[in-house]
């Protein structure tokens, strides 16, 4: 009997033990605790750039339109408006340069010139303008300081001359002013001495900061014309003018009023057609390296554009006759836009973009050069139409 009640309670410890817990423990087991799980923010999804998927469903001859800036001198409406249609296949083109031509009368007239070169106010063109004042002005009713008259001033007053002449020049309708001349004279007679704002790189760069201080949110400004004029004598609207200036030299005098005007925040860059012979034998308008040197070394990020190529067609240098060769090699070297004034019509716009997407097609110009080129325009122009959509800026 004892035998079978001890198997008995051995049975029932085994049991017990099996399950946890004694046959007289009849408590509902504790509940586990709660695991605090940190909470943890959702990962946004990226957005895409609207500018990049813009251009990705743009044919290769719509992006080479993109790029171009030109000019008709006309006041017609039409045919300014057929003028920027006059791509490949009707492609617009993304920029136009307003000159004395397109000029006639007042502000009121020279916005509806404007208004006739904007197809799309969501989308505008860049209209730019040569405004220094002083010696370059195309507005006969900017009577401001400008170049020589304001390299001894002070650069509050630099700031202030440019404040004044972004307003004249936003009330025409146009938003980019090439109008900021970083150049520094290498003597009072030199070509550029009268509309450079500073005789030495010191002064130069606090008077072109002071300028792009004083256009910041009312025009785009432009910074010209790099790598700088001063050093290379002559002029480079019948020549190409050339220096034999060091790399070194040129960082520690004339590269200082183009460091400071990207810092100040210009959004064009303007290569003039002037030969450093020690960087690069040829002008830097067409210069893989001083390309290289404007986004690497300066940082600068905004729209290289050149200066206009009817000047190097003009030149006497045979192998720079036909602009539309030069446009191609302009975008190769690193543009992303390409000026073209002398000699510009519907014809020669269509066919330096043919040739620009032809060069795409074959291989000699990258797709991807291209496309970001017509990137950073499409930046700017969205932001122009979204600038334009909400009002102008707070006086």
């Amino acid at each position: 009997m004892r035998a079978a009640v001890r198997g008995a309670i051995v049975a029932m410890l085994v049991v017990a033990a099996l399950t946890g817990c004694t046959p007289s423990d009849t408590r509902a087991p504790a509940p586990t605790p709660a695991v605090s799980t940190p909470s943890r923010t959702p990962t946004p999804t990226p957005q895409p750039d609207p500018a990049e998927a813009a251009v990705e469903s743009m044919t290769t001859a719509e992006q080479a339109a993109s790029v171009i800036m030109g000019h008709v001198p006309t006041t017609e409406p039409a045919a300014l408006r057929d003028y920027m249609a006059s791509g490949p296949g009707g492609a617009p083109l993304g920029g136009f340069i307003l000159m004395g031509a397109n000029i006639t009368g007042d502000a009121a007239q020279v916005r509806s010139v404007t208004a006739a070169l904007t197809r799309d106010a969501e989308l505008p063109p860049l209209i730019a303008i040569d405004q220094e004042g002083g010696v370059v002005s195309r507005l006969g009713w900017d009577d401001l300081p400008a170049g020589r008259a304001l390299q001894s001033s002070a650069a509050p007053e630099t700031r202030a001359a440019f404040t004044e002449r972004a307003a004249l020049v936003a009330g025409t309708g146009a938003t980019v002013n090439f109008g900021i001349v970083a150049d520094v004279p290498a003597d009072a007679s030199s070509f550029i001495a009268s509309r450079a704002l500073g005789a030495d790189p010191e002064a130069a760069a606090d008077r072109v900061r002071a300028a792009v201080q004083g256009e910041k949110g009312v025009v785009l400004s432009t910074l010209k014309h790099f790598p700088g004029h001063g050093a290379a004598p002559g002029d480079s609207h019948h020549a190409i003018p050339s220096t034999p200036m060091s790399l070194e030299q040129w960082r520690a005098a004339d590269a200082r009023p183009f460091i400071a005007g990207i810092e100040a925040g210009a959004e064009l860059l303007m290569f003039g057609h002037l030969a450093y012979t020690a960087v690069d034998a040829a002008p830097a308008s067409l210069s893989p390296r001083w390309h290289e040197i404007a986004r690497e070394e300066l940082g600068f990020e905004g729209v290289l554009i050149t200066d206009d190529l009817g000047m190097l067609s003009s030149s006497g240098v045979a192998a720079y006759r036909d602009p539309a060769a030069n446009a191609v090699a302009a975008i190769a070297a690193g543009n992303d836009m390409v000026l073209m004034i002398a000699g510009s019509t519907p014809d020669t716009a269509q066919a330096m973009a043919m040739a620009i997407a032809q060069a795409v097609d074959d291989g000699r110009l990258p797709a991807a050069r291209l496309a970001d080129a017509a990137e950073r325009v499409l930046r700017l122009r969205m932001q122009l139409g979204a600038d334009a959509a909400d009002g102008p800026p707070a006086q």
